[in-house]
């Protein structure tokens, strides 16, 4: 169990590490692209508006262009910070493509500001950008905008391959350092998830330990009340006192039998011995065992079993599985009620289920139906004598075999429970 509980422990601090360092990273890149694409679009309404070209040193930036590049806030403040380099005409690297509006013949290529494109490769661009129907976006590392004039149309081409690749060098680094953390922390998690649970774990062995104690000492003192009420009912004859007692000091057996139970089944290593034996046999053998009881109760027992179906598990915990759920069955199936078993094996799985209907069975009930001291209704699971204990045996026995347990409703008038165990 304290392995569990390190596993959840771990699981859970890395999963939110993780969650925590992707939105980081994603703002980090989404903002850090942004700023690329924003810083691109600066330039390329200047080169807009000055026809392919940067306007003369003596000459302000046109007061039309535009101010908010991209969409996000501060677009004066960003165009003006780029503007007033005056390097920038130097390291920028660009071409333009120019068409007849009218005709759509080709007009004019200049690549005189770009050594890593010639005329027929900007003209591929362009093309492939006027295809594309968007006035700005990105081909490859080049960053395009097309844009209209009274008779032509230009589509002007940035070279951001350095800010790109800076970008991507950026996230990998992140990414990198992101992975780096982590599993830093995965191994300071793996040396010091045991000392955290410790103090928990210790509680659980203590409380396991009393329960256990507490179970074995409770069994003398009810087994000397279980026989003085027998010899007291042969000395003055039968009292519905006396069979008060002697119902009360069964229950009372009977709980503290369970609690053992669950007890001895939360120990890291359950004392099971796993042989293989006919698990259709042993289905049909305890089912048979009950069949008067549900005569008896006026219920509709059945069953369906395949036969041949063996297991490797331990024999008495799967027969105290089978009781408990047949127990759990008929104590709250309705009046006239159904109860079909069914065993087959499917796929390299062995697959039991109880069907039985019922009073009234809530879904919200289904998840805490296999906790224990669990009861959808007081009042009735008083009147049957249930303690809320046999289905958490159930799921303890099919945890021990590495199985798994499920409880489900159609109609909240019905229960299923589903057992499935490797073959």
């Amino acid at each position: 169990m304290i392995n569990n509980l390190r596993l959840k422990l771990i699981g859970a601090t890395m999963l939110s590490l993780i969650i925590v360092l992707s939105v980081v990273v994603g703002v980090i890149a989404y903002s850090t692209y942004r700023g690329i694409i924003d810083d691109a679009d600066v330039v390329l309404a200047l080169l807009a508006d000055n026809n392919g070209s940067f306007p003369e040193k003596d000459e302000s930036p046109p007061s039309d262009a535009p101010n908010d590049i991209g969409g996000g806030g501060g677009g004066n403040r960003l165009k003006n910070d780029i503007l007033s380099s005056p390097e920038l005409e130097y390291e920028t690297r660009y071409f333009t493509v120019t068409y007849n509006t009218r005709s759509g013949s080709l007009v004019s290529v200049n690549t005189g500001k770009i050594a890593a494109v010639d005329s027929s490769a900007a003209v591929e661009y362009a093309e492939e950008a006027l295809s594309k129907n968007k006035t700005k976006g990105f081909l490859d590392d080049y960053r395009y905008l097309v844009y209209e004039g009274e008779t032509e149309t230009t589509v002007v081409f940035l070279d951001c391959a350095r800010n790109l690749s800076t970008f991507r060098t950026v996230i990998i680094a992140s990414l990198g350092v992101s992975l780096a953390g982590l599993g830093m922390v995965l191994i300071l998690l793996i040396f010091l998830s045991g000392r955290i649970v410790k103090p928990f774990w210790e509680n659980y062995e203590k409380q396991r330990r009393f329960i256990t104690d507490a179970g074995h000492d409770l069994k003398t003192p009810l087994t000397v009340i279980g026989a003085d009420a027998e010899v007291l009912e042969m000395d003055i004859g039968e009292s519905e006192w006396i069979t008060d007692i002697k119902n009360q000091v069964a229950r009372l057996t009977d709980m503290t039998n369970s609690l053992i139970a669950l007890s001895r089944m939360d120990e890291a290593q359950p004392q099971f011995t796993m042989l293989d034996f006919p698990l259709s046999d042993v289905v049909e053998e305890v089912l048979e065992e009950y069949r008067s009881l549900a005569k008896t109760h006026e219920k509709n027992l059945s069953g369906s079993i395949q036969p041949m179906i063996s297991l490797c598990g331990d024999e008495k915990a799967i027969r105290r599985l089978l009781s408990t759920l047949l127990d759990n069955a008929m104590k709250y199936s309705d009046e006239h009620g159904i109860i079909t078993l069914t065993l087959e094996q499917q796929r390299g799985t062995i697959r039991l289920t109880l069907f039985n209907t019922c009073p009234y069975m809530p879904k919200e009930s289904l998840p805490h139906l296999f906790d224990r001291f669990y009861r959808t209704d007081e009042s009735r699971n008083s009147q049957t004598g249930g303690y809320g204990l046999g289905l958490s045996i159930a799921a303890a026995i099919v945890t021990a075999h590495k199985g798994k347990i499920a409880a489900s409703t159609t109609d909240e008038n019905s229960l299923l429970i589903t057992v499935t165990l490797p073959s």
